[in-house]
């Protein structure tokens, strides 16, 4: 069953690769290495989204113009098998707190699904989960009002580290985030021209529940973080070019 943190707070911080090491060193004694994650190559594993969008990028640019409540929507996967499940989400910032809803659906649903189709508890994975197709009818109902379609295409390697408690705590590290065009509703892993959206730099998020924990001041500390944006989706785009991303534009 899904073990998302439906609400939270969370600090983003651009960094480099030695830093990154040492941080796995750090966090490795308070928290516990994400299952899957332990079983792959360098501890990480792939993470693909793609991104749904207006033509016009109104949710790219409620981000870039600061809005302090906005959305996106987004159709996560780790695998292309096609018995493999994928992932419905909007993530939504209400002032400081990001919200996350998602419904975990079978692959054989998603071309209706991600045209607004009315969704049916057989699109769902586990159709007695009443959150799931409460948030799978608020993704129907925002991909509607947007007249949303696929955009943009992310990939990069996640590096997980979680404890749960009172204070659910997550700690990831993203490299190699890649980002480009995607119109198709398809599920490749492999992108044919990728744009490194942090170059060689590294994505540190610091994600929890209740407080900031003591230990994460520590580690803010040792290592001089600085917080500061790192938005995977709004940056590939500005990175790329706004006009790529437009509808009609050849």
């Amino acid at each position: 069953m899904d073990t998302i943190q439906k609400q939270r707070f969370e600090h983003k911080y651009v960094i480099n690769e030695e830093i990154a090491l040492g941080i796995r060193d750090f966090v490795s004694s308070y928290l516990d290495m994400d299952p899957y994650g332990a079983t792959q190559p360098k501890l990480s594993y792939s993470v693909h989204s793609l991104y749904l969008d207006s033509p016009d990028l109104r949710t790219y640019q409620d981000t870039v113009n600061g809005d302090r409540n906005r959305y996106k929507l987004r159709i996560r996967y780790y695998e292309t098998s096609d018995e493999a499940p994928v992932y419905f989400e909007i993530k939504r910032r209400v002032d400081r707190i990001i919200v996350k809803k998602r419904a975990i659906v079978h692959r054989r649903a998603v071309h209706d699904l991600a045209r607004g189709f009315i969704p049916s508890s057989r699109d769902l994975v586990y159709p007695e989960d009443g959150e799931q197709m409460d948030a799978l009818l608020d993704f129907s109902r925002l991909v509607n009002h947007l007249q949303a379609g696929p955009k943009v295409h992310v990939s990069y390697l996640r590096e997980a580290w979680i404890a749960n408690g009172a204070n659910k705590i997550r700690v990831t590290i993203d490299r190699n985030v890649q980002s480009e065009p995607q119109r198709s509703l398809s599920f490749a892993h492999d992108l044919r021209n990728p744009h490194l959206v942090f170059g060689k730099k590294v994505i540190l998020e610091l994600k929890f529940t209740d407080r900031f924990p003591n230990w994460f001041m520590d580690l803010v500390r040792v290592f001089g973080l600085r917080a500061g944006p790192a938005a995977k989706y709004v940056d590939g785009i500005t990175d790329m070019g706004e006009h790529r991303f437009i509808r009609n534009f050849v």
